[in-house]
C-alpha cells in the first residue's frame, strides 16, 4: 500500500504538513516550574460543582506557579449542545473572579496566540495530522456505517471481534487502495481510525501526578480519530490541541484513567511527547444508604453552580471550601492566617488529595459564616442588595429605599472581638432579620400569656428609649421588680416559686414583642435601630 497516495486521495485539499502547523504554535517561553493547564468544558451541559472543582485545581496550579491558564471550548458534539451553556459558563467564571490568560470570547474572537480556542474552528488542523498518520500507515479510513442500538453493536462484535475480545481491529484497516478509491468515487463518507500496533496482550505503565504509577492493558482497538464529519472525538482532539497549545499538565477527572492507554498510543502515533496527567478525584457525598457516591446534578441541589448564586453564598466562601477539600493543609493555613486572602495560599500538585472528598454543606456554611462575620455593615448591605436585585427584586427595592436603616440592620452585632456568626448566605437575611423589616405577625410560644401581657402593659407605659444601655436595663429591672420578678439571680435560684420569673424572663417578653422570637441579637441595639416610636408600638402590640 502506498500510504502517501492513500492520504492524498482522502485529503486532496490539505496541503499543510504538521511542521507547518507547529510553526504557528511555537513553544511557550515559561519560567521554571510554570504550569500551563486548561479548562476544556463541553457546552453539552451546564457547568456543575465537579467541573468547577477540576477547573479550580488547574487554575490554582497555574496561578501559584506564574503559569498560563486558558479556556478551550470542546464543542465537537454539536447535536448535544445545550442552549445557554456557554453563556452560563462565562457568567460563573466571572462571578467567581476566575481570569483566564487565554480564551475565546463569546463573540468568536480569541484572546491569546494559541487559538482558535474553540475546537469546531480547528477542523483543518485535525485533518492535517490525520492525513499525516494515514501517510505513515498509522491510521486508515473507515467506511462502516454507525449501528443504531445495543443489539446491533453486540451482533457486530460477534463478527468483527470474534478472535480476541481485547482486540478490536476494524475490518476497514485491510481495504486496498482500489477499494478505498471506489468508496471515495461513490461519495461515501469516512471516519479515520487509529491502526493500533497492539494485539491485546500488552500492558503499559504510566505515571499520574496524583495517584503515582498505574499499570493497565495497552490499547488494542482501532479507535476513531476523526468522525465522518471531520470532527475528532476527545482523545485525538486532546492530543493535538494540548500539544500545540503547550499544555504541560492536564487536570481531568479520574474517570479518564481507564482511557489513558488510548490517549498514550495516539500521542505515540503522532510522535508527540505525552503530557503529564493529574487525574483529580471525584467530589462525592454520603447517600441516604450511607454509601459514598458522586455528587449528582439530578439528586443534589449543591451540584449545580446556580445553587450557590440563588442561595447567596459569598463566592470566596465556595472557593475557600474547595481549597479545603483539594488540600487539607488549607484549614491549618487559614487558622494561622485569618486575615490573609485565600489567594495567598500556595500548594503544588503533590499536595492535592488523592481520595475522593466528601462534600459537606455544613463545613461550607461554617466557612461562609466566618467570612461574612468579618465584613462591615456596608459590605454586607452591598452584597445583600446585589443578591436581591437578581433573586428578590421587591426586597432589593426596599433595601434601596431604606438604605441607612438597612445598613444599621446589617450592622447588628457586627464588629468587636466576637461578632455573631449566624448568617452564612444572603438569602437568610430577609427571614433571619425579618422582624427588622416588618412587624412580626407570629410569635414563638409564650409560656405564660397572662404574665406576658401584664409585664408589657406596665413596661410600655410612658416608654422612652434611654440614650445608654445601662440606663435602659435599669428601667427594665425596676418594672420587673415592681411586678414581682427577681432582679437578683441568686435569690431567684434559691426560691424560684416566690417570683413570677427573673430579669431574663422579663427581657424574653420584650424580645418576643419586638421580634416574635425568644432568641435574637441584643435587645437594646434592636430598639435603637427600630427607633423609639416603632419599638413602643411593638411593645403595646
Amino acid at each position: 500500500m502506498d500510504y502517501k497516495k492513500l492520504a492524498d486521495l482522502l485529503y486532496p485539499n490539505i496541503k499543510e504538513t504538521p511542521e507547518d502547523i507547529f510553526a504557528k504554535y511555537p513553544p511557550r517561553q515559561l519560567k521554571d516550574g510554570a504550569v500551563v493547564s486548561r479548562f476544556a468544558p463541553s457546552p453539552t451541559g451546564f457547568i456543575h460543582i465537579g467541573n468547577f472543582f477540576q477547573m479550580f485545581i488547574s487554575y490554582s496550579l497555574c496561578k501559584v506557579s506564574n503559569g498560563v491558564f486558558f479556556l478551550r471550548m470542546e464543542d465537537t458534539d454539536s447535536k448535544r449542545e445545550v442552549e445557554g451553556a456557554r453563556e452560563f459558563l462565562y457568567d460563573v467564571l466571572d462571578r467567581f473572579g476566575i481570569k483566564c490568560n487565554e480564551y475565546p470570547n463569546l463573540d468568536g474572537k480569541d484572546v491569546g496566540n494559541y487559538g482558535p480556542y474553540v475546537q469546531s474552528k480547528r477542523k483543518e488542523i485535525y485533518q492535517v495530522f490525520a492525513k499525516d498518520l494515514v501517510a505513515r500507515g498509522k491510521a486508515f479510513p473507515c467506511f462502516c456505517k454507525k449501528t443504531e442500538g445495543k443489539e446491533e453493536i453486540l451482533e457486530e462484535r460477534k463478527t468483527k471481534f470474534l478472535e480476541n475480545d481485547e482486540r478490536e481491529y476494524d475490518p476497514c484497516r485491510d481495504l486496498s487502495y482500489e477499494e478505498v478509491k471506489k468508496h471515495i468515487d461513490n461519495g461515501d463518507k469516512f471516519a479515520i481510525r487509529l491502526r493500533t500496533k497492539n494485539t491485546g496482550s500488552e500492558r503499559i505503565t504510566f505515571h499520574d501526578l496524583i495517584k503515582g504509577h498505574i499499570e493497565a492493558k495497552a490499547n488494542a482497538k482501532d479507535v476513531v480519530l476523526l468522525k465522518n464529519d471531520g470532527i475528532p472525538p476527545y482523545p485525538f482532539a486532546h492530543a493535538v490541541d494540548d500539544t500545540l497549545m503547550g499544555t504541560n499538565v492536564v487536570v481531568r477527572g479520574e474517570e479518564y484513567i481507564s482511557s489513558t492507554p488510548v490517549h498514550l498510543e495516539i500521542f505515540d502515533a503522532l510522535g508527540f511527547k505525552p503530557i503529564a496527567y493529574c487525574h483529580n478525584p471525584s467530589v462525592c457525598k454520603i447517600g441516604d444508604n450511607g454509601n459514598k457516591r458522586k455528587v449528582s446534578k439530578r439528586y443534589d441541589p449543591e451540584a449545580k453552580m446556580m445553587y450557590y448564586f440563588e442561595e447567596g453564598y459569598p463566592t470566596d466562601a465556595v472557593l475557600e471550601y474547595l481549597l479545603n477539600i483539594i488540600n487539607s493543609g488549607f484549614e491549618k493555613w487559614r487558622a494561622e492566617n485569618p486575615e490573609k486572602p485565600w489567594q495567598d495560599f500556595r500548594f503544588g500538585i503533590n499536595d492535592i488529595t488523592a481520595v475522593s472528598p466528601i462534600f459537606d454543606i455544613h463545613k461550607l456554611n461554617d466557612i461562609s459564616k466566618n467570612i461574612i462575620a468579618k465584613m462591615s455593615a456596608e459590605e454586607v448591605y452591598e452584597n445583600i442588595l446585589k443578591w436581591a436585585k437578581e433573586f428578590k427584586p421587591d426586597f432589593a427595592n426596599y433595601l434601596e429605599k431604606n438604605k441607612d436603616y438597612a445598613i444599621k440592620v446589617c450592622g447588628i452585632d457586627r464588629g468587636g472581638l466576637k461578632p455573631r456568626k449566624d448568617i452564612y448566605k444572603w438569602s437568610m437575611i430577609e427571614e433571619y432579620f425579618g422582624y427588622m423589616f416588618h412587624r412580626p405577625t407570629e410569635k414563638e410560644e409564650i409560656d405564660n400569656a397572662e404574665n406576658y401581657k401584664e409585664f408589657l402593659s406596665e413596661y410600655s407605659k410612658g416608654f422612652v428609649l434611654p440614650a445608654e444601655k445601662d440606663e435602659w436595663f435599669t428601667g427594665v429591672k425596676m418594672v420587673a421588680e415592681k411586678l414581682g420578678y427577681a432582679t437578683d439571680n441568686k435569690l431567684y435560684k434559691a426560691n424560684p416559686e416566690a417570683y413570677k420569673g427573673n430579669t431574663a424572663k422579663a427581657c424574653e417578653y420584650i424580645r418576643l414583642a419586638l421580634t416574635g422570637k425568644k432568641n435574637s441579637p441584643d435587645i437594646y441595639e434592636l430598639m435603637t435601630i427600630l427607633g423609639e416610636t416603632e419599638a413602643k408600638a411593638r411593645l403595646k402590640g
